[in-house]
């Protein structure tokens, strides 16, 4: 299994549009076929010192093996997703483990 989390901060001034195209760009990320498993969320309301909760956003994604994610990274759903996330987040931080 290969688990891929991001995690994206929107920009400060984005507009409520903007803000609602990369919602639903990102919770379409989860249905690519060679997910597993996805799921997309704000922070919760947890609060502990080591916790970040700086981000708007977290994807976390699930792939059989490397080629599941590969696939997923030129899949359609993912490739134009990209231009939305650069238009729309000021930050995007990605952790990969296996």
């Amino acid at each position: 299994m290969l688990t891929h989390c991001v995690f994206f901060w929107l920009k400060d001034d984005l507009p409520p549009a903007q803000k609602q195209e990369f919602d639903a760009g990102v919770k379409a990320l989860t249905t690519i076929p060679s997910v597993v498993h996805g799921t997309v969320g704000k922070p919760s309301a947890t609060d502990r010192p080591i916790i970040d909760r700086t981000y708007d956003y977290g994807l976390m994604v699930v792939f059989k093996d490397m080629a599941g994610h590969d696939a997923y990274q030129d899949h359609p759903t993912h490739t134009p997703f990209r231009d939305v996330a650069s238009r729309c987040c000021k930050r995007i931080q990605i952790y990969d483990f296996e």
